[in-house]
């Protein structure tokens, strides 16, 4: 499970991130006087940071320590892959100074429309600015920020949103090599100027990772491979042998007990994204405490629904402070907790020195060939 953006604290080369300082869970903890998260808190949360309210028990449940990014990055498709066994060693192009004009021109012909903004801005913030220009001459609203992303808005009144897909699809096949950005999103919109609202038709636009992933090589030996949540855009839907869609949490929470009481097996792979889309980019640090107290609350259902044989991951991609002036990812080490019938309680991970320790342990689990990143801590963890 990757709870998107629940970092905690700043990696050692967080400054040249513009990150120093950025503690996702532990500065949201002490802006609102402490959290309460008895499950996680149970697993052993408060034993690999210190997070207000949150204590280490004397006897965790879980297996614990937090990972550190090895490679060059902060966003999701970095995050996501690096887990996965590929470590990013450059990073994907970014954009302060918004995209180049040769290539906004080009972008302008193939789609045979004009755009509108071309600047890092808040998603938010940049259809109130231009959804009322949007709505009178049609044209799309592009934007990015401070991560490797070209961002597509427009109103499904003015665009239909398959149309805004092929739009998205069309600056994809555009965006590669020098101009290969992470992810290409699709950002629809309704409402009326002043009252504008994003819909959960946002769809992301990846790169294919550059060599096999943990996903690849557990397809290949024949293992179901499942993905709820955005899974199937981080991986460009390779590598799944099924997908699961869910706009928000709650959706995914659902969507991820009805996988793990199917009786199915194989590997499951799971995003739960608002703590990142609803509250870490637009600063809402009670919105993003209320969601890891929803997200909490959801886990005793999860836990008891673990069959004999299964492995619980519970980790994320990189941080995005809520408390900082920055709306921006933030360059973070992540949660690693690890539970299940299988696995021992209370043994300390420390800290990995990669994302891709989590991968080489789950596919020595699954009995899969190196990933050719990582570490394995399977022996430290089962009993």
């Amino acid at each position: 499970m990757v709870l998107d953006s629940v970092g905690v604290g700043a990696l050692s080369d967080a400054g040249q991130y513009g990150d120093s300082g950025s503690d996702t869970l532990g500065n949201t903890a002490r802006r609102l006087g402490g959290l309460v998260l008895p499950a996680l808190e149970r697993l052993g949360l408060g034993c690999l940071h210190r997070i207000e309210g949150v204590v280490c028990p004397r006897e965790p449940l879980a297996c614990y320590g937090k990972m550190a990014e090895a490679g060059a990055g902060k966003d999701t498709t970095v995050g996501h892959w690096e887990i996965a066994g590929v470590i990013t060693e450059r990073p994907f192009p970014t954009y302060p100074n918004g995209f180049p004009q040769p290539l906004m021109r080009e972008f302008e012909r193939r789609i045979g429309r004009c755009t509108l903004g071309n600047k890092p801005a808040s998603g938010t913030a940049i259809i109130e600015e231009l959804g009322a220009a949007h709505l009178r001459t049609g044209f799309p609203i592009v934007y990015t920020s401070a991560d490797s992303v070209f961002q597509i808005a427009a109103h499904q009144d003015v665009i239909a949103l398959e149309a805004l897909y092929e739009i998205c699809k069309t600056a994809r096949e555009l965006l590669q090599g020098e101009h290969g950005v992470g992810r290409v999103i699709a950002r629809p919109f309704t409402g009326v100027p002043g009252h504008f609202l994003r819909t959960a038709g946002r769809r992301d636009f990846g790169l294919e990772p550059p060599r096999p992933t943990l996903l690849d090589l557990a397809a290949g030996a024949g293992h179901p491979v499942v993905g709820v949540g955005k899974i199937g855009d981080v991986f460009v839907h390779r590598g799944l042998t099924r997908e699961v869609k869910t706009p928000h949490n709650v959706e995914t929470m659902r969507a991820l007990l009805d996988e793990t009481t199917s009786g199915s097996s194989g590997l499951l792979l799971v995003n739960l994204v608002d703590f990142d889309m609803l509250y870490g980019h637009r600063n809402d640090v009670q919105g993003f405490a209320d969601a890891l107290a929803r997200f909490d609350a959801f886990l005793p259902c999860l836990l008891t629904s673990l069959k004999p044989g299964d492995a619980l991951f519970i980790t994320a991609d990189h941080g995005c402070d809520p408390t900082t002036g920055s709306t921006d990812h933030s360059r973070e080490h992540v949660p690693l907790l690890c539970h299940g019938r299988r696995v021992r309680s209370g043994v300390d991970l420390g800290t990995r020195a990669s994302f891709a320790d989590l991968g080489a342990t789950v596919g020595e689990l699954l009995r899969l060939g190196p990933l050719g990143a990582g570490e394995s801590f399977a022996a430290a963890i089962l009993a």
